[in-house]
């Protein structure tokens, strides 16, 4: 796995319009289990920084204001374990989402003055809209807006928010100084996050402060004890005294009457977000009764006649079941709010909503507004307009131009899809992708091409279902399947996937395209076959029928090739994180299997990386593997190779070698940092020599989304990639500059488009290499499906020796198919060295 695709904790099922404060997404009613991690770099972490001796996060409480708080605001206490005093002023506490995704942002709080020896500090943060008690006065006030839940939490040297999206690489970062994970936080030290932590109750360390670095050992719930540097506070605090009950208001103090229309406004933010409403009328379109994110769509049959407007809006519940219907005529007084996970200043865009609300029903069993149809006329071709790299939050929209404004402009109504090609393929979360715009860069077996970064495909939208998989189970769809009929619900959107979705009210059946796994063509007596394969992480703690799934598709799909780079291959107790970096007992189970399923008895090479320092999910030392048919490829073995020793080329000529093999380039390189070390390998086929080099370029993290509300997203990730390319390529030159009819092959999972600059630099143009899917027909240059974009991140690429008779294959078997083995097509190229 390595595209920044959205991340999922194993504990906590997703749901529709999932956001992480105080709220998880859920599966659809009825699927149970845990769930999959779904990106590179997220997962259950081990890991663990150097333990502080003086400042430290002694309590986290992200409840303040929530339903059932006392408290009005979320806070964060320090404590210093010392005796002497430390000196705040060039710290920050920072908050990160508990699951986040990569284009998810730190948001920081500078702190002031010091913390005694033996002292607390108190750090003040943004208010919900319940709770009745006030903090004791804080030492600093920030605005974070934290979940009740899970997130996690860290004390920084410096005002600079973090960058990291991953628990090994924020426990890198030497400007931590302590960091806490909760709930089913994903970034978080030792065995696990501190458990416990809901509206009503904080996680905080014991009253010695010892810190050994496991938040789920040093860290237990309980009612939140706020303390300032004062000493005041440090008791639960309880409800004040309250009046015999007396009949509520009708409305809000200081409502102002409002239509939806006026709620929602004609750009992305509402211009009444934070003010009371009252009278707000409409029809209740869809009903989400399940989880912690719970609520309902209400939509005014009255439209205004301005086409910017939407007239529907989610009214959000938490995790009170709505007591309203679908075809109820309500009357509503509530509070609006722009509901941004991760804070404003994360790039995913916000949700307009209604909170806290009171509901009146005027009549049930009303027709519903007639829905919005979603077809290739209604939706333009355009994404999304440009603002310079700014926010388009608060443009005026123009849903005649650009795809993802026209969406905007019908958030919350209930809209309509007829018959739509299925573009990604359903998944353990009740998720698939529909395309309203068939005819929209279409790959050969029914995908969306994803051809260049202006290209992003507006028809794409997602569908989920509000209908309780007991009624009627989620669908099962493959790539080039037909969603039929109609599907109609409310359109969300999906902040933690961060898309526009159709809330489901009714769903479509399948219609099979008829796609099948792919077998690539029999290679000829004299050609050397060499393939790429990410296979996700595998560990010999996976179930065994994914060596079978994997060793078949080897063997049956890409008939036994003779040489195959392998990716994610982890360590011999995957992501236990006790310094084991070995890999024998996988590589050792995967060959096993792959002889099982009547291929050849593979050998293998790779080297261990340093413990912890190649990235991927923390504790698993992913690496890339080589593994041989000895009957057919020989392996030249050149001592000296390591970890750490970068290898040379020497000889020339029909001479040229390698200082090392197997070897890596440059390990030492900042372009390498927490990322993967190019693997490269000297080979013999029929007396001549094959150098192969396997790549794992790092990975799209931290990155803005396509639908970010920075236009044009940054690709931050870009940079590292960039370097990381141009160190290959100068190696490769040395190479070619020995011997300038050297057979080179340069392969793996350059987590990159054949377009991007990294792809670009490392083939130095198409001069030194020829990247092979530039050679296929446009509609096959594909590799990985993300939410609904068939794309390119696998790549082979040739010497110019080899390109010429180079007989090159994506073998379509995993990415466009709900039943996946990797999330990664294989590719095998057939070559005459």
């Amino acid at each position: 796995m390595s595209h920044p695709f959205e991340t999922r904790p194993t504990s906590v099922p997703p749901a529709l319009s999932g956001r992480p404060h105080t709220r998880t997404r859920l599966l659809p009613m009825g699927v149970a289990g845990a769930v999959a991690l779904a990106a590179v770099g997220f997962g259950i972490n081990s890991a663990v920084a150097a333990p502080s001796a003086d400042a430290v996060i002694a309590e986290v409480y992200g409840g303040g204001g929530n339903s059932g708080s006392v408290l009005s605001n979320d806070f964060v206490e320090l404590a210093n374990a010392g005796q002497g005093s430390f000196d705040l002023s060039a710290y920050s506490v920072q908050y990160l989402p508990g699951a986040p995704t990569p284009a998810s942002k730190w948001q920081a709080t500078a702190l002031t003055g010091s913390v005694a020896g033996g002292g607390r500090y108190l750090v003040q943060e943004a208010a919900g809209t319940g709770g009745t008690t006030a903090l004791p006065t804080p030492d600093v006030t920030g605005a974070i807006n934290m979940s009740g839940t899970t997130g996690t939490v860290a004390l920084v040297s410096g005002t600079d928010p973090l960058t990291c999206v991953t628990a090994a690489d924020c426990l890198a970062d030497k400007r931590v100084k302590d960091l806490v994970g909760f709930g089913t936080a994903l970034v978080r030290e030792g065995s696990g996050p501190a458990a416990g932590a809901s509206n009503t109750a904080s996680v905080s360390r014991a009253a010695s402060s010892a810190d050994t670095d496991d938040n789920a050992a040093d860290f237990t719930a309980g009612a939140p004890t706020p303390q300032n540097s004062g000493g005041t506070g440090g008791t639960p605090p309880t409800d004040p005294p309250t009046d015999p009950p007396t009949d509520p208001p009708t409305d809000p103090p200081g409502a102002v009457d409002a239509k939806i229309h006026d709620i929602q406004g004609d750009t992305r933010t509402s211009p009444l977000n934070g003010k009371a409403v009252k009278d707000v009328t409409g029809i209740v379109t869809g009903v989400r009764a399940y989880g912690s994110s719970q609520g309902f769509w209400v939509q005014d049959p009255k439209a205004d006649d301005n086409p910017r407007t939407s007239e529907g809006v989610l009214v959000f519940t938490g995790s009170t079941a709505p007591t309203v219907k679908v075809g109820d005529s309500v009357s509503l007084s509530a509070t609006v709010q722009e509901y941004y996970p991760g804070g404003q200043s994360s790039g995913i865009q916000s949700t307009t909503e209604l909170t806290k609300a009171a509901v009146t029903v005027a009549s049930s069993g009303n027709k519903l507004p007639a829905p919005v149809v979603l077809n290739d006329r209604g939706v333009p071709d355009a994404f999304v307009p440009s603002a310079g790299g700014g926010s388009i939050a608060n443009l005026p929209l123009r849903p005649d131009a650009y795809g993802l404004d026209r969406y905007a402009s019908l958030e919350g109504m209930n809209v309509q899809i007829g018959s739509s090609p299925v573009v990604g393929a359903s998944d353990e979360y009740g998720e698939m992708w529909v395309t309203v715009k068939p005819e929209q860069n279409p790959t050969k077996r029914g995908g969306t091409l994803y051809t260049g970064y202006d290209e992003q495909n507006s028809g794409r939208l997602m569908v989920q279902s509000l209908i309780p998989t007991a009624t009627q189970p989620f669908p099962v769809a493959n790539v080039g399947d037909t969603l039929r009929g109609t599907t109609a619900g409310p359109l969300d959107y999906n902040q933690f996937a961060g898309t526009y979705t159709i809330a489901a009210r009714t769903i479509g059946t399948v219609k099979s395209g008829g796609i099948k796994p792919e077998v690539t063509a029999k290679a000829s007596g004299d050609q050397a076959t060499v393939a790429t394969y990410n296979v996700e992480n595998l560990a010999p703690n996976n179930p065994q029928s994914k060596f079978t799934a994997l060793a078949e598709g080897l063997v049956d799909n890409l008939r036994s090739p003779d040489v195959v780079a392998l990716e994610e291959i982890q360590d011999n107790n995957g992501a236990t994180d006790d310094g084991t970096v070995a890999a024998d007992q996988t590589l050792t189970k995967l060959t096993d299997a792959i002889a099982k399923a009547g291929g050849p008895r593979y050998s293998w090479r790779e080297i261990d990386p340093v413990n912890d320092k190649d990235g991927g999910e923390p504790g698993g030392n992913i690496r890339q593997a080589f593994l041989y048919n000895p009957a057919r490829v020989g392996f030249t073995d050149i001592k000296g190779g390591d970890a750490t020793t970068g290898i040379t080329v020497t000889g020339s000529g029909g001479r040229t070698a390698l200082s090392a093999s197997p070897g890596r380039i440059a390990p030492n390189d900042p372009a390498w940092n927490n990322s993967r070390k190019p693997l490269a390998g000297q080979f013999t086929f029929r007396g001549k020599t094959l150098f192969v080099i396997a790549n794992h370029f790092n990975s799209k993290g931290g990155d803005q989304a396509l639908d970010s509300t920075f236009q044009p997203p940054v690709r931050s990730s870009e940079v590292q990639r960039n370097r990381q390319a141009i160190l290959e390529n100068d190696f490769v030159k040395q190479i070619e500059a020995k011997d300038s009819k050297a057979a080179v092959v340069v392969l793996g999972d350059l987590n990159d488009y054949q377009f991007s600059p990294a792809a670009l630099g490392l083939t130095g143009n198409g001069k030194d290499l020829t990247d092979l899917v530039n050679e296929l027909p446009v509609k096959e240059r594909y590799s990985y499906v993300y939410e609904g974009n068939s794309q390119v991140l696998d790549h082979i690429m040739v010497s110019p020796r080899l390109a010429k008779n180079a007989d090159y294959d994506v073998v379509h078997i995993n990415a466009e198919f709900a039943n996946q083995t990797s999330d990664h097509d294989p590719q095998i190229v057939r070559l005459k060295p």
